[in-house]
């Protein structure tokens, strides 16, 4: 288990590392964004998030930084890998890294088996690839994609699409020892991520303590996005809830 330093209250501190996983972040194809949003969410809750790693789509890199982190900090999260394409191999690794054979979860195979049935597409090979995971993982809930992230030992290995990411990131919080309560707040927005992108970034730049997630939603033909904020201080918080509903009404008029 890993070791905790002492504050000088006497009380300990929590600390964590990430790993954030895939080869479309190193070559710059994709501009990471989870471990921005994971840093926010851990300084809103009072966990000390203490070094982040990027490593490539490659199992003895990913194996090394898990087991490494894993050691010294309290939590592990790690972001990217579990798809159905050949190249995510997060799993395998996770799996190795704790000596555990890595298969596909019967909970998991239920779960989406009934998923794509229920859109009559074809549960192929490739699909049930995101039901695996190490023998004894439990789930991570992933309310936006179905296909669950896993949780194995003090490691939490999540998908790499940030409203993904951040969805499981939600469900994983209230299970972590923390140093404070982590208040929400939501803003519906009639418009797409694509409108707003810019301007929350500028509001998230404004409240680095807060954390800001956006989710698209879509029903009957209709798209639009839920905007959580997530802080340890109400009053913060309610001044980004104002800056955001303010944009939305900008963007509205």
């Amino acid at each position: 288990m890993p070791t905790e330093s002492k504050e000088e209250t006497g009380l300990s501190i929590v600390t964590a590392g990430m790993v954030v996983i895939g080869d479309e972040i190193l070559s710059g194809r994709i501009r990471e964004k989870n471990s921005g949003h994971l840093a926010a969410v851990m300084t809103a809750i009072g966990i000390d998030l203490k070094e982040i790693r990027i490593v490539g789509d490659d199992e003895a890199a990913i194996i090394a930084a898990v087991n490494a982190l894993r050691e010294r900090f309290t939590y592990v999260f790690t972001s990217g890998g579990i798809g159905p394409t050949h190249d995510d191999i997060t799993a395998d690794a996770i799996s190795k890294a704790f000596g555990l054979p890595c298969d596909h979860d019967a909970a998991a195979m239920q779960l989406l088996g009934e998923f794509y049935a229920g859109r009559n597409i074809e549960f192929t090979d490739a699909r049930k690839r995101m039901a695996r995971m190490p023998e004894g993982a439990g789930h991570i809930d992933n309310p936006v994609s179905v296909a669950p992230g896993f949780v194995i030992g003090n490691v939490h290995v999540m998908a790499g699409v940030p409203a993904v990411f951040q969805a499981m990131l939600d469900n994983v919080v209230p299970t972590l020892r923390t140093g404070r309560v982590l208040l929400s707040r939501s803003v519906h927005c009639p418009f797409g991520e694509g409108t707003i992108g810019e301007p929350l970034a500028r509001i998230q730049d404004d409240y680095p303590d807060i954390a800001i997630g956006s989710y698209p939603k879509h029903d009957s033909g209709r798209f639009w996005t839920e905007i959580v904020l997530r802080g340890g201080d109400e009053a913060r918080l309610e001044e980004a809830e104002a800056a955001v509903s303010a944009l939305v009404a900008e963007l509205s008029a």
